[in-house]
């Protein structure tokens, strides 16, 4: 049998040694820039939304700082709270005003706005103050019955002023007469409809929170009772 190598063995079984070595070269490089893949789906963790109040509105950790809830002045009243600023403070504070002048004097205890998270109840309608889109007046009377007739008739009034974005606990399930909350979410147009039309009414002489508007008059009452139907509904 002839053992001898001739050249052309040589040369041919080189060049296939060196294909091979550089096709298993290539795969080692290739392999070593294609993404890693999870150990587990589990190990893919989405961002963490943040958390909410009932109405959706982001809940803020603090007030006046690094937030988008600060103190704002009641302009008026001598009255303070933090709220949510820009529409929703237009909204509350038009509330507010309105309260003080025409149902009853607030007094500076008497008011409460933003709200640690920790002291609200989560999903519920209280945990809007935790968000600043909430405001309490006298926070001991949340039971039913602790308006007069015609305060109910004027606080009817300045909800219909409001257009339906503010709702009043006393007409929850769950009834909290202290309780006044926006009734929209952050992406409702309205909300910020309603902050420009009462902006622009405390710009306007005649116009706004305490001028003494006839409530007892029959477009404000069926107004005012159109929008309680369908918030109790």
């Amino acid at each position: 049998m002839n053992h001898r190598l001739t050249r052309r063995t040589v040369l041919r079984t080189a060049a296939v040694t060196g294909a091979a070595a550089a096709v298993t070269g290539a795969a080692a490089a290739a392999s070593s820039v294609l993404p890693t893949a999870p150990a587990s789906a589990r190990e893919v963790r989405k961002p963490k939304r943040p958390a909410t109040s009932q109405n959706g509105w982001t809940i803020q950790v603090n007030a006046d700082l690094d937030s988008q809830v600060w103190t704002r002045t009641v302009a008026g009243t001598g009255l303070s709270v933090p709220v949510w600023i820009g529409d929703v403070e237009a909204i509350l504070l038009h509330t507010i005003r309105r309260f003080h002048y025409e149902i009853e004097e607030i007094r500076p205890n008497d008011l409460v706005g933003w709200t640690p998270a920790k002291e609200v109840r989560k999903h519920s309608p209280e945990s809007n103050l935790a968000s600043g889109t909430a405001v309490r007046i006298r926070p001991g009377a949340r039971a039913r019955g602790g308006f007069f007739p015609l305060q109910e008739l004027v606080l009817r009034d300045i909800l219909a002023d409001c257009e339906g974005m503010v709702r009043w606990g006393g007409d929850d399930r769950e009834v909290d007469e202290s309780l006044f909350y926006i009734a929209a979410g952050p992406l409702d147009e309205q909300v910020k409809v309603i902050g420009d039309k009462l902006r622009g009414w405390e710009a306007s002489p005649g116009e706004g929170a305490g001028i003494g508007v006839d409530v007892l008059s029959r477009s404000r009452r069926t107004r005012a009772a159109d929008l309680a139907h369908r918030q109790r509904r």
